[in-house]
């Protein structure tokens, strides 16, 4: 598939999602506010990464979805932009345990991103790939 100028605009919204889950994802732990005791019972940090992850996958996918390609090359096009996404989502890990002071691999984080990025796969392929 070849895009022109103008199409490529329309992952701008993708890319600075990318850009910002980087951006988080290598903030020093001490950056990262605390929360209350009753409040990490239910994981807020597992769905902010399912959230951006799923985020990423919609934002990546929507312009494909504009395009004249059947239904059958779209499905194609956005669950390779999902592996991508759960491959970016491990590679993050990797990231924060070799280059990010105070940070770890957390294979859970890496669960909920690829979590999100099925999650995000499903919304586009139930509500807007046709």
């Amino acid at each position: 598939m070849i895009f022109t100028k103008s199409d490529i605009k329309q992952f701008t919204p993708g890319i600075a999602c990318f850009f910002l889950v980087w951006l988080l994802i290598t903030m020093p732990p001490n950056n990262i506010p605390s929360l209350d005791n009753w409040f990490n019972k239910i994981y807020p940090d597992k769905w902010a990464h399912a959230g951006m992850f799923g985020g990423l996958v919609f934002l990546f996918s929507l312009p494909i979805t504009k395009t004249p390609l059947t239904k059958k090359q779209k499905t194609n096009y956005a669950i390779k932009i999902m592996l991508c996404v759960s491959i970016w989502g491990l590679a993050t890990e990797f990231i924060q345990k070799h280059f990010v002071v105070g940070r770890m691999f957390d294979v859970w984080d890496w669960a909920a991103d690829t979590f999100g990025a099925i999650c995000g796969w499903l919304v586009c392929k139930k509500w807007i790939i046709n």
